[in-house]
């Protein structure tokens, strides 16, 4: 038997939109927030529409109304295949939007009658949420916020962890297991710089590649943005590796600063694009993998002798939208987005959904969903907390524990 609506609930429709980088799950939250509606204030009548915003606010803001699409009769079929399709299927946006830009999307609220208003997205995200509510309440008109999480970096606050995070985190894990076999195969000094501005959560990952021996197996060193990176130490610690194993893995965090707090990747690229919020897109570019590179060729050459084989890749975007997501990541992706509806129906007027991690049975891994004020979340950032590193260059079994049942079972490998 169903949940009844609130009894002090709006009339209207409801919108929903995708803001920042894509995952390979964003659209099961997209699809559990019109399948809890459906569910719930739609079967009522309380809602009349459920509509999409082309390219988020950017799609709600035009003027000519082509950025607002009707979702309302999408048969389940489609639904269903759209959840299991990795990208933002609405499209996406990396507009901040300021008080005047949140102006504007209150304006058009109020001119398509939106009383109930979705946004999947990051900490930016929840707070646009939290200044359109807050702008809302004070011109008395009644709409509900919700801000459903979603980002492959793992830094909100509040949460155990994040919707497309784990399917990042799993992509991370095999392409370094497999890098590292092709480094056993062909030994060198190989590294691979990883998506993560200011938390390592997604670097981290690539400790879960090593399938016996963290002292043998790579990635051997694991280098976050929270631990300043410092050249000397990082050629002392490559070399120590390479002179016992001919080889060294690296996993390199795109964020890495010095001990003063400067981004490394950022001032090695200087005249690069940067984004709305004024950051050097580090992501875009090889230079911080190629210029370590070069560093460790010449400060690791021998008097007289050859520089060892050092190479570099940058992961960059093909992290965020793997096709083969954690199944985990696609349950829950779309129970936030089912949670965000429920909350609607309660009557709840503002809130950002959180992941909580539970005991399960015999100590298995578990999860439940809540919520929090918007400003709790909204332009904050998470950090790796302490407990889940290791020294300068590696995590602990801490971090091992809590990722790999968000990431899953990986694939077993043999060696001769």
């Amino acid at each position: 038997m169903s949940t009844p609506p609130h009894s002090d609930l709006p009339p209207g429709s409801a919108i929903i939109g995708q803001s920042g980088g894509p995952t390979a799950v964003i659209n099961q939250s997209l699809v559990g927030v019109i399948e809890g509606l459906r569910d719930g204030l739609h079967k009522s009548g309380t809602v009349k529409q459920v509509l999409g915003m082309r390219h988020g606010v950017r799609g709600l803001t035009k003027e000519t109304g082509d950025g607002i699409i009707d979702l309302t009769d999408l048969p389940q079929d489609r639904l269903d295949r759209l959840a299991k399709t990795p990208s933002a299927c609405l499209g996406s946006t990396r507009d901040k939007p300021d008080a005047a830009y949140c102006q504007r999307i209150l304006e058009a609220c109020k001119k398509h009658d939106i009383r109930y208003f979705f946004y999947i997205g990051g900490n930016d995200s929840s707070d646009t949420c939290r200044i359109v509510s807050e702008m809302a309440a004070s011109t008395k008109f009644d709409l509900r916020c919700f801000h459903v999480p979603k980002t492959i970096d793992n830094d909100l606050v509040a949460n155990d962890h994040c919707p497309g995070y784990p399917s990042a985190a799993r992509f991370v894990a095999m392409a370094f297991m497999a890098d590292a076999l092709d480094n056993f195969s062909l030994p060198g000094i190989k590294i691979n710089v990883v998506m993560g501005r200011h938390a390592g959560f997604l670097t981290a990952a690539a400790a879960l590649a090593r399938r016996e021996s963290a002292s043998t197996d790579g990635p051997h060193l694991i280098y976050l943005p929270e631990v300043p990176f410092d050249m000397g130490r990082f050629a002392g610690e490559v070399e120590s590796v390479y002179s016992k194993l001919g080889r060294c893995h690296i996993a390199v965090s795109e964020g890495i600063t010095n001990s003063a707090g400067q981004e490394i990747g950022a001032t090695l690229i200087q005249s690069g694009q940067r984004d709305a919020h004024g950051n050097v897109q580090l992501s875009g570019s090889g230079a911080l993998g190629d210029s370590l590179a070069e560093f460790l060729k010449k400060k690791l050459m021998p008097a007289g002798g050859k520089a060892p084989r050092v190479r570099a890749d940058t992961f960059g975007y093909i992290q965020r939208c793997w096709p083969y997501s954690s199944a985990v990541d696609a349950t829950e992706a779309r129970q936030v987005g089912r949670h965000a509806a429920g909350l609607a129906m309660k009557g709840e007027r503002a809130a950002s959904v959180t992941i909580e991690r539970v005991s399960g049975r015999d100590h298995a891994y578990a999860a439940r969903f809540n919520h929090v004020p918007l400003a709790t979340v909204a332009g904050k950032t998470r950090k790796l907390p302490a407990e889940f590193m290791s020294g300068t260059s590696n995590v602990s079994q801490a971090f091992l524990d809590y990722c790999q049942p968000l990431v899953g079972e990986l694939p077993h490998v043999e060696r001769l």
